[in-house]
Parts: C-alpha cells; sequence; structure tokens
C-alpha cells in the first residue's frame, strides 16, 4: 500500500466520529446538524447565491480570454480519452443517481406540492417547474465542478504539482500548502468527500429497494438495502481493481447507452410533443431569466425564502460540497484539452443533456398526474418514476432499465470515489493503490449501511452540506490562485485579446 499520512489517518478518525454519533444518536445528529445547517442557509443565503455568481462569471471570463487557448499538460499533450468517453465519465460522476432519483420527481413537486412562486398546479407552476429545475442541474452545478476541477487539472498536469487541493494554492501560500494549512484543506476535501458519496450510496440503495418493490412487491426494509450495498459493494471493488482505463470508463460507457436508451424510449413512448414544448419554453425561460435567479433573496416574502433555502441554496452547497470528489476525478480524466475545451465540455455539456432529462421525465410525470394518476404526489421520491412508468405502455420494461442505470450509476460513484479518496490520501498519487482504494470503498459501504439501519442518513446529509460552508472559502482561493497563475503565465506566453504592435528590424510596424 502507497504511503499513507496525516490526511489520510485524520480524515479516518473524523468520519468514523461523525459515524459513530450518527449510529449512537441519529435523532440528536440530525436536530444538531440542522439546526446549523438553518442558521447558516437563513444567515448567508445570499454568500451561497454571490459565490456561485462569481465562479461562473469566472468561467465566462477564462473561456473568453486569450489564456483559454493553455493546454492542461505540455503543449504537445493530447486527451487521453475520446471527447464521448469523457463525457460519459464526468457525467456518470457528476449528477449519476441524481438524474434518475429526481428526473420526474422535481418537476411534479415544483408543480403540484411546493411550488416556487406560482398557486400550484396553475399554468404559471407549470412553466416554474421546468425554469427552476433547469437552474437546479444546470449551469451553475457544473461551474462549481469546472472551476474546481481545472484549478485542480492546470496545478497537477501543467505544474507538476501532486493531484491534491492543497496544492492548487500554493502560488497563494507557497510552501505553507505542506504543512498544517495545507493538510487541514485535504480533510475538509477528504471529509466532504466520503460523506457526501455515503448519503449517495444510501439514496441509491433505497432508490432500488424502491423500485424492487414496486415492481416485485420486494419489501422496503433494512435487510434489502443491506444486500444491495453488500452486492454493489462486491461489483465496484471488482471494476476499481481494474483501474481507470478499463473498469469505471466501460462502466461509464454502458451508463451513457442505458440513459440515452430509456431517454429515447421515455421520449417516443411518453407524451413527445408537449416534452418538446416544455422544454423549448423552460429552456427559454431558463436563460432569459438566468441572472434574476442567480441572484433571488426573496427578504421580504417568508414563504418564498423558505423555499429558497429549501432548494435552491441547498443545492448550490450540495454541488460545493461535491465538488472536491467531482472536480478531483474530472481533473484526472482531462489532460491534454485547452482550458477553452475543457470549461466548454465540463459546463455547456452536461447542462443540455441533463435539461432535456428533466424536460422528458419531468413532462411525463406531470402529464401522469394530471391526466391519469393524481396519486402520484404521494409516492415516496424514490418510487415517483416507477410509478410514472406504470402508466405507460412498455413500463415494465422502462422500470428495469431504469434499475439497471441506478444500479451502475450507484457503482460507477462508488468507484471513482475510492479513486478519488485513494489519490487524496496518499499525497496526490495518480494511480493509487489497490489496498488504499479497498479501505475507503469497504468503509464507505459501511456508513452508508449503519446509518440506513440507524436513521441517521439525513443527519449526515446536513453535514455534508454545513462542510460546503467552509470548502467555499477554499473554491474562492482556488480561483484568486489559478487566476494568478495564469496572469503570469499569459505574459510569459505573450497571449493578449488583441496583437500588439512590434518594430521590425527596418523600423515598419507589424501585427505581432
Amino acid at each position: 500500500m502507497k504511503k499513507v499520512g496525516i490526511v489520510f489517518w485524520s480524515s479516518f478518525t473524523l468520519v468514523m466520529l461523525a459515524v459513530l454519533v450518527g449510529v449512537l444518536a441519529p435523532q440528536t445528529l440530525e436536530k444538531v446538524t440542522k439546526n446549523v445547517q438553518n442558521l447558516l442557509t437563513y444567515n448567508f443565503g445570499w454568500y451561497y447565491l454571490l459565490v456561485v455568481a462569481i465562479i461562473i462569471a469566472f468561467c465566462v471570463f477564462l473561456i473568453l480570454s486569450p489564456v483559454g487557448a493553455i493546454r492542461l499538460g505540455k503543449p504537445t499533450d493530447r486527451p487521453d480519452y475520446s471527447n464521448a468517453s469523457w463525457f460519459a465519465m464526468l457525467f456518470s460522476a457528476g449528477m449519476g443517481i441524481g438524474l434518475v432519483f429526481w428526473g420526474a420527481a422535481e418537476p411534479l413537486s415544483h408543480f403540484a406540492i411546493s411550488s416556487p412562486q406560482a398557486p400550484e398546479g396553475s399554468q404559471q407552476a407549470l412553466k416554474d417547474s421546468f425554469r427552476f429545475t433547469f437552474f437546479h442541474w444546470g449551469i451553475s452545478a457544473w461551474a462549481i465542478y469546472g472551476v474546481v476541477a481545472l484549478a485542480l487539472a492546470y496545478s497537477n498536469f501543467r505544474k507538476g504539482a501532486p493531484g491534491l487541493i492543497s496544492s492548487t494554492l500554493f502560488p497563494l501560500f507557497g510552501e505553507k500548502t505542506k504543512g498544517p494549512i495545507g493538510y487541514t484543506i485535504d480533510i475538509i476535501a477528504v471529509f466532504a468527500t466520503v460523506i457526501g458519496v455515503a448519503t449517495t450510496l444510501g439514496l441509491g440503495a433505497q432508490q432500488i429497494n424502491g423500485g424492487l418493490s414496486y415492481l416485485f412487491d420486494v419489501p422496503i426494509n433494512f435487510t434489502v438495502q443491506l444486500i444491495i450495498i453488500v452486492i454493489v459493494t462486491v461489483l465496484f471493488i471488482v471494476s476499481a481493481s481494474t483501474g481507470l482505463d478499463k473498469g469505471i470508463q466501460l462502466l461509464s460507457n454502458w451508463n451513457l447507452y442505458l440513459a440515452a436508451t430509456l431517454l429515447i424510449l421515455t421520449l417516443f413512448i411518453g407524451p413527445t410533443v408537449a416534452i418538446m414544448n416544455d422544454f423549448t419554453s423552460g429552456l427559454g425561460s431558463y436563460l432569459q431569466n438566468f441572472v434574476h435567479m442567480s441572484l433571488r433573496m426573496e427578504p421580504g416574502d417568508a414563504g418564498s425564502r423558505e423555499w429558497i433555502n429549501g432548494w435552491t441554496i441547498f443545492y448550490w452547497a450540495w454541488w460545493m460540497s461535491w465538488s472536491p470528489f467531482v472536480g478531483i476525478f474530472i481533473a484526472r480524466i482531462s489532460k491534454g484539452r485547452t482550458i477553452r475545451e475543457f470549461l466548454m465540455g465540463v459546463i455547456l455539456a452536461p447542462t443540455l443533456v441533463s435539461i432535456f432529462w428533466f424536460a422528458t421525465f419531468g413532462t411525463t410525470a406531470i402529464e401522469t398526474y394530471l391526466t391519469k394518476d393524481q396519486t402520484l404526489v404521494e409516492l415516496p421520491t424514490e418510487q415517483l418514476l416507477f410509478g410514472v412508468f406504470g402508466n405507460m405502455p412498455f413500463g415494465f420494461i422502462l422500470s428495469i432499465i431504469a434499475l439497471l442505470l441506478v444500479a451502475i450509476f450507484f457503482i460507477t460513484s462508488a468507484d471513482s470515489a475510492t479513486f478519488v479518496l485513494g489519490m487524496q490520501t496518499t499525497f496526490g498519487s495518480m494511480n493509487p493503490s489497490f489496498k488504499i482504494k479497498l479501505i475507503w470503498g469497504i468503509l464507505q459501504a459501511a456508513i452508508a449501511a449503519s446509518l440506513l439501519f440507524s436513521g441517521g442518513l439525513t443527519a449526515l446529509q446536513n453535514a455534508a452540506i454545513i462542510v460546503a460552508f467552509p470548502f467555499s472559502f477554499i473554491i474562492l482561493l482556488m480561483m484568486l490562485s489559478l487566476y494568478k497563475s495564469l496572469m503570469a503565465e499569459r505574459k510569459k506566453l505573450g497571449l493578449y485579446i488583441r496583437p500588439k504592435k512590434q518594430h521590425t528590424p527596418d523600423g515598419q510596424k507589424k501585427d505581432g
């Protein structure tokens, strides 16, 4: 096993303490973490919105700037993976289970249960349901992932630094990043990764159990969920043993094929015209209102403010808590791409697919609710998609595909996380040993199972949201550090928006 140090042992201890409290006193931990989460969202909601707005502006600046031509690696380096495989891997790691979990549920919730602005069930609520769902899963989320991944990829491949979050801050803090400051940053990143992924694994087990229950009357209980976690753990450990180029890449490609199959079948079996109408209208409304939604606080409206806290600010914090894991993984698979190519690929392509995904499954759910089955809103979130399919032709086949998709998303998320945790706790090694990945893989599964048993999953999810607050400051520092390095390199390489005038030997001016 590769050498491990203070980051591994400190992170391991911190995670185990949090899990121990979650198992022994789940209600107490949930109450405390919920209170802290509410304190942060009510008092610093404005801060979360501004940070994400700054991140988006920074990404746009880099795309339009001459530094966008800088390659993540040596000038002769080229991407290790095809565009299709690259997209499949970053998409699987970035959102994965969440798209299947919320694809039908979030638009329906915004329309029929808790509308962001208009009365529930109204025509305006229908428009708002897609606009805000697109907003939560679109450009903003992927910009957060993108800026963290870019700072890591630039630091690692361009500057030769270790693949650690702390290494990205070397231009600001110098050698201090190799001491207590750096250790603290990396420990926060590891803690956020473990807690976030373990929570997602728990939710994934619940959705698979929910699907099996809806289709085959399998009971919903801890025993079934434990069996699911054990089976999936064995599968992702086998995948982890084959390495990045085989296991994760192969599974991610399968994921993409399955997701495309489910999407296309639902599009044509479902209300096709309504889906295309909602997609087009929702996309236009999303783009038209993007700035307003990005800075919307509603300080004089308690009900709207509560909705913003529970949805928008929750999502921004959740994406930030996931950004160390997703950012490190995306950075690892992005060597050889230019900054402009990288940011446009990471932000735009997944956003468009996410938007079309939610338009397809959200419209199908809402149309089913309005015309066939108003009891859909009574189903648990993990069963809602299967309830929608139950009202469609070939619904059983669609449900089986969805179950397989969740299972493979489950495996790729866990596999990617073990790889990232191995990197973070072995001094940034680009190829962590199988033993260290095995330790983190088993630990993640054990955490998810323990908290499903004790009922502490919500408390751990709250903890992940809380960790996002200090990590948001690290993201801002990463951006500042990256800007400093890129501006220095811009001058060194002579990259300018407009060509500078240079004198030729005969005294004439020419563009240079």
